[in-house]
Parts: C-alpha cells; sequence; structure tokens
C-alpha cells in the first residue's frame, strides 16, 4: 500500500505535474526531462547597516527566499549603503525589499532607531527591528546599549561602564561558502566597549579606543563612538543563484559573470546603487 505522499507523486507524474523540488532535484542531477521549467531565482538581501551612535548602530534587514521571474523581464537589483549619522539604506530585488538597520542613540530622543534591525539606545528606549528582517537593540545601564541584529537583539549595557555586545546575524550559505551577514554594532562603554555582533557589526567604543564601522557587503551595523558624532554602518548586498542547467543571465547592470557552486550559478551586487538582471 502505498502512502499518501507517495500516491500523490504517482498521480502528478500520470498528468505531468511536478513540485518545484522535484524539479530542481532533477535538474541538479541532471535528469531533468520535463518540457516546463519553472523559472525563479533564490536571494539574498541585506539592507545596509545604520550608523552607530554612542550607543550601536542596528544591522540592515536580512532576507531570503524564492522569486518566481518571467524570462525577459528585468528586475531591479538595489544595494543598500551603511548609514553616516542616518540609518542605513535599503537593499532591493524586484519587489523585495531588506530594510536599512537603525541608527544607535547619541543620548537624544532621536527618531531614526527603527529599522530592519533597531539601534541600540543610551538614556532612552531602544530601536526596533521588523518581524522576519532583524531585532531590537539593547538598553543602557550604566553603559549604552548594542544594536540589534538579524539572529539576536541587542544585548544591555552592563553595570561598571561597560558597552552592551551587538547582536548577533544569520549565516547563508548561498555563495558556496559560509558567511554570517548583519550583525549589530556594539555600544560604547567607559571601562569597555561592546563587542560587535557576528555577522559584521562594528566593535563599540571605550573611553580609550575609538569604535568601528561595519563591515562593507555584511549590512553590519556600526559601533558607538565617545563624545559625539557616529560611525558609519556596513553596506548591504544582493545575491541570486539558480540551477546551473539553465543559461546565464541574458543581461545584468552592472555587467556580471556568475561564480559556480554546488551545482548553482551564482550573481553578486555588492557596489552600493541600483542594477538590474534579465533571465
Amino acid at each position: 500500500m502505498y502512502g499518501f505522499h507517495q500516491a500523490q507523486l504517482l498521480s502528478n507524474m500520470a498528468i505531468g505535474i511536478f513540485t518545484l523540488r522535484q524539479q530542481l532535484r532533477g535538474l541538479l542531477s541532471k535528469n531533468w526531462t520535463g518540457t516546463i521549467k519553472t523559472s525563479y531565482v533564490e536571494y539574498l538581501v541585506v539592507g545596509g547597516g545604520g550608523s552607530g551612535g554612542l550607543a550601536g548602530g542596528g544591522a540592515g534587514g536580512f532576507l531570503t527566499g524564492i522569486l518566481p521571474v518571467t524570462p525577459g523581464v528585468s528586475y531591479v537589483a538595489t544595494v543598500g549603503g551603511g548609514g553616516n549619522a542616518a540609518p542605513g539604506n535599503n537593499s532591493i530585488i524586484g519587489e523585495v525589499i531588506a530594510k536599512g538597520g537603525g541608527t544607535g542613540h547619541t543620548g537624544g530622543s532621536g527618531g531614526d532607531n527603527n529599522g530592519g534591525s533597531g539601534g541600540g539606545a543610551y538614556g532612552y528606549l531602544p530601536g526596533s527591528g521588523i518581524f522576519g528582517q532583524g531585532n531590537s537593540g539593547g538598553q543602557s545601564a550604566s553603559g549604552a546599549g548594542g544594536g540589534g541584529g538579524a539572529g539576536t537583539v541587542g544585548l544591555n549595557g552592563l553595570g561598571g561602564n561597560a558597552g552592551g555586545n551587538g547582536g548577533a546575524g544569520i549565516a547563508s550559505d548561498i555563495t558556496g561558502s559560509r558567511v554570517v551577514y548583519a550583525g549589530g554594532g556594539g555600544g560604547f562603554g567607559s571601562s569597555s566597549g561592546g563587542t560587535g555582533g557576528v555577522g559584521g557589526g562594528g566593535n563599540g567604543p571605550s573611553a580609550s579606543a575609538p569604535g568601528t564601522a561595519g563591515q562593507a557587503n555584511t549590512g553590519g551595523g556600526g559601533g558607538g563612538l565617545t563624545g559625539g558624532g557616529n560611525v558609519t554602518g556596513g553596506s548591504g548586498i544582493v545575491i541570486i543563484r539558480y540551477p546551473s542547467t539553465y543559461a546565464d543571465l541574458t543581461s545584468t547592470t552592472p555587467s556580471l559573470s556568475p561564480t559556480t557552486a554546488n551545482g548553482y550559478k551564482i550573481y553578486t551586487w555588492s557596489s552600493t546603487g541600483s542594477g538590474a538582471f534579465t533571465v
């Protein structure tokens, strides 16, 4: 007796209907002989990280999934820049929008602390992240809070004038290698700055050491800065891939050549600004 899923598979085969997973398995094993192919790309989109103030900047939003595409139609790909005394900029592919990270508090109430992930706080409530993209920042005790990351919230500042650590990012293997994106920036502490979250978050400053910027093309939030001012967040990134049995994209802006890994063709937009691609 066949189980339900086995019977459904036989029924699908009999009438020529195959799921996306069945098609993908066939393509990767070079056994797919169907005449109808579902057009799609798998994507990773990370927004630009927010700038740090005294508190850590929030990471850019992190989104991954599958985007249906129509052959011959052009789709926009935009890489958001890291915030400079401002939230990070959005990264976009088609209608998928990864929001830029929120700024870290400088001690004022501000209005730009919400974002893909929220900026940390110093004397006020931290910024909020967007559900499905990132997390909120941490608050202050005697040290400034860390910015939120895609994977975890930013940590609160600790007693003893220690800054809060930035929230951790999320790993992706879309390029064929495991890379962590969208870590939050660390907050200021007079005795010790908070550590930037894994995934490109900048380290927070102490009284004797400056904060650091978010890492480029990770969407990491900027670390805090002593004495006022801001530390820049890291720029975002847009990556797509699809089974290598399909042809190269017919056009890309700027002109890109694919890399290959694990049976996929991979295209990466890393320069800040807008581009496009056509299947």
